[in-house]
């Protein structure tokens, strides 16, 4: 349950930074043509206005002119397009010119390679729109599905790596020569209302008669499992994976394992459903299996961020865990009717249907969906730890860890750590306490 290096850097490689949710909101959307959003929120329902503007790049202003006409200071975008690029290094440079002659405020992952884009980014709202407007200007990316959502801690991101990079997602082998840019190669998309009845279909029959859909049907989570630990689709089986370059799902010929739910399947006739936070994954991970001999593939398209937005938390359990510095977002934070579909919950806490969510230490119930790091600087372990083992092991994940030379102040509720070199090089073992 360790970090993947490339995953998820918060701050530096350690740190996290203090989390607030409670009123954030999310919106997503798909258009033909560049829009600039005029964004209202409240606490019962998100609108939106749009409205078009010339599209040359020097007259990219937010459709609003003053601060108070936003409700919010920064968002958090998120998207990603398959779509040939003839020059991604000249795509790169172009992408970096803009953010500096407009002097954008741009933190966050923003890749470029030969089959797209991969972005997630944060900054003041206006900033991450007339970035995210400027890209549609493009006809390649015209009609990319954006997530955005808000983000109360400022920047969810340390910095911004704007880059060339040979996978737009981590993976064991080189996914370059994998055909993404073939649709008929990936899996085929489910509207969130299509998945939605599927899943209905297969959970409310009794699993033991012959006609049971799920005889027939697969949910595979295609993210890692400390993310099913704090969310994941109702029967949906917890991933054996600490990092998505070391998924295995189906590829192995030699072994039948209990932890492969694609293991010993029929390869024509089973439906997998695949599903992943924004897609990406899912759709990478497809054409792997597609060169495997598995036939009939579908994937949510959008991921769960999508999908919570339109179907609320419908067959989902939990909160939905992002590689930002917010970490664990619940249902309302996409679907603000949640609020008053399942009561009012705090932004973490465990719910009656949330019980699966477990101490890593103990195994015994968490008060809330929210993962800590070890206070072991060279540790570092992502886990789900309950009060009382938090206290017994000063914020470290095992007792190893206590007696590590380097142990960081344990950190109680909502904080999380600074930057890694901020702790670097202080008398660690002498600082140990903890902080509220």
């Amino acid at each position: 349950m360790r970090w993947c290096s490339e995953a998820i850097s918060l701050s530096g490689a350690h740190a996290l930074a203090p989390v607030s949710l409670l009123t954030n909101k999310t919106v997503a959307f798909q258009f033909q043509k560049p829009f600039f959003f005029k964004f209202k929120f409240n606490n019962s329902f998100s609108s939106t206005s749009l409205i078009h503007r010339n599209p040359l790049a020097a007259q990219l202003q937010p459709s609003c002119s003053t601060e108070d006409d936003f409700d919010f200071d920064f968002l958090v975008v998120n998207f990603y397009h398959f779509v040939f690029i003839k020059d991604p290094q000249q795509e790169v440079a172009k992408h970096l010119s803009f953010l500096e002659l407009e002097g954008l405020d741009i933190h966050g992952r923003i890749y470029l390679n030969e089959q797209g884009i991969n972005a997630q980014y944060s900054g003041p709202s206006k900033d991450a729109m007339v970035y995210v407007n400027w890209i549609k200007e493009d006809d390649r990316f015209s009609n990319i599905l954006v997530q955005i959502s808000q983000s109360e801690i400022g920047h969810a991101f340390p910095s911004l790596k704007l880059r060339y990079k040979p996978s737009l997602v981590q993976f064991k082998s080189d996914t370059s020569d994998l055909p993404v840019l073939d649709p008929s190669m990936r899996a085929i998309p489910l509207a969130p209302s299509e998945w939605r009845d599927r899943l209905e279909a297969i959970n409310k029959n009794d699993p033991h008669s012959k006609d049971h859909p799920n005889k027939d049907y697969i949910l595979l989570d295609v993210r890692n499992g400390y993310e099913w630990d704090i969310g994941h689709f109702r029967g949906a089986q917890r991933p054996n994976v600490d990092c998505f370059r070391s998924t295995s799902f189906g590829l192995s010929q030699e072994e039948i394992t209990a932890s492969d739910p694609l293991s010993n399947v029929d390869k024509e006739n089973t439906n997998i459903l695949m599903y992943c936070t924004g897609g990406i994954r899912c759709d990478v991970y497809s054409t792997i299996l597609r060169q495997h001999g598995f036939q009939n593939l579908y994937t949510l398209q959008g991921g769960v961020s999508n999908y919570i937005k339109n179907e609320g938390p419908a067959e989902w359990i939990g909160n939905l865990f992002v590689f930002d510095s917010r970490l664990s977002l619940p249902p309302p934070v996409y679907h603000p009717q949640a609020n008053t579909e399942v009561g009012t919950p705090t932004p973490t806490s465990v719910s009656s249907d949330d019980k699966f969510a477990k101490c890593y230490i103990c195994n015994s119930g968490v008060s809330e969906l929210r993962h800590r790091n070890c206070a072991n600087l060279d540790c570092n372990l992502l886990f789900l730890c309950c009060k009382k083992c938090v206290k017994d092991l000063r914020g470290c994940c095992c007792l190893t860890c206590t007696t590590a030379p380097r142990l960081r102040p344990v950190l109680n509720g909502e904080h999380r750590y600074k930057k890694w070199h901020i702790y670097r090089d202080m008398d660690l073992q002498g600082n140990a306490r903890i902080s509220t």
